[in-house]
């Protein structure tokens, strides 16, 4: 499954939102019924996890951690409770909890950005400060990738 890409949408009053029907075709496609709703552990903005790509998450971070150590007991029960197991609708529709879009700052105008197993859904107010310049974007890429695209060659 791979999200790809950036959708412009609306919140409605009761905070209900579509699902933007690409991202929906492919869920379908995958045999994907239900979404893991959580908030970014970095950043202001919704992350919509399949329910297979949120167990194979919290299988990986729960191999990391020992059951016998307090703070990774607290990792762990933070990182799990903090979700909404979501249905689409027959419209393809999802409800937005009220305390889910307070921590987003999420209004009327949203974003769905594609994240490669992974939704993200931001308030168009914060999606562009977290954008980098083009030239920071550029220089970053580089240093990421200019080493190893050298010694591959």
């Amino acid at each position: 499954m791979r999200f790809l890409g950036n959708i412009e949408a609306k919140v409605d009053a009761k905070g209900r939102a579509f699902l933007p029907a690409v991202f929906r075709k492919l869920l379908l496609a995958e045999g994907e019924e239900r979404l893991v709703l959580r908030k970014d552990v970095f950043q202001a903005c919704l992350v919509l996890y399949p329910e297979s790509v949120w167990n194979e998450q919290m299988d990986a971070l729960r191999q990391r951690l020992n059951r016998w150590n307090k703070q990774h007991q607290q990792v762990f029960r933070q990182f799990v409770s903090e979700v909404e197991i979501l249905a689409l609708d027959g419209n393809g529709r999802f409800l937005i909890p009220k305390r889910y879009q307070r921590m987003a700052e999420i209004e009327q105008d949203v974003k769905f950005v594609g994240m490669g197993d992974t939704i993200e859904i931001w308030s168009n107010k914060k999606v562009d400060e977290q954008q980098m310049a083009p030239e920071d974007f550029g220089a970053a890429l580089e240093e990421l990738m200019g080493t190893e695209a050298a010694s591959s060659e």
